[in-house]
């Protein structure tokens, strides 16, 4: 759903009144987690909208459902896992300079799931050491995030990219003691 008031969105809460304004599109990431091995689970995504990047898995929130609800129907898409237990740990907004349209990213990790991992037509998912991320294929922004992720903190990021959608050109990036809005 693109609406700057969709009453699910909460970048009202950290955005100026320049980007508040604009038309905001809900998204979920969600990483898998295995505490005992120290690793995350990653996709090698397939086609579109980062294509050729690993990254956590998600997507477009749907209208008829929470964003809860959409990072676990994602990584279940996506993966073959289904959580059981998911913990939100930040929230992204995008802008691209080519794009009058943010990403209002909301990032979970997920520490229990049942099922098995699987390829997917989207993403080819792999273990990865969640110190031994594999920053070079992904997007330029997780290199700064995940830090916090690692450190158990909270946080909200906002990155403006150029139209290349590699180059950030602006960035906000700071922990907080709550994501609850």
């Amino acid at each position: 759903m693109i609406n700057s008031v969709d009453t699910r969105s909460v970048a009202r809460h950290v955005e100026d009144a320049e980007h508040r304004a604009m038309p905001h599109r809900l998204y979920t990431l969600i990483f898998p987690m295995d505490n005992v091995r120290s690793r995350v689970l990653l996709g090698m995504k397939k086609r579109g909208f980062g294509c050729n990047k690993y990254n956590g898995f998600g997507g477009k929130v749907e209208a008829d459902e929470t964003i809860d609800e959409g990072a676990i129907r994602e990584l279940n898409e996506e993966s073959g896992l289904l959580a059981t237990r998911v913990d939100k740990q930040g929230l992204l907004l995008f802008y691209f300079e080519d794009n009058s349209v943010a990403m209002e990213v909301h990032v979970y990790l997920a520490s229990e799931y049942t099922g098995d991992v699987v390829e997917t037509d989207e993403m080819r998912p792999e273990w990865f050491g969640i110190h031994e991320m594999p920053f070079a294929k992904m997007w330029a922004d997780d290199e700064r995030w995940w830090p916090y992720v690692l450190r158990g903190e909270k946080f909200v990021g906002r990155f403006w990219f150029k139209a290349d959608q590699i180059t950030i050109t602006r960035e906000e990036l700071s922990r907080v003691e709550s994501l609850s809005f």
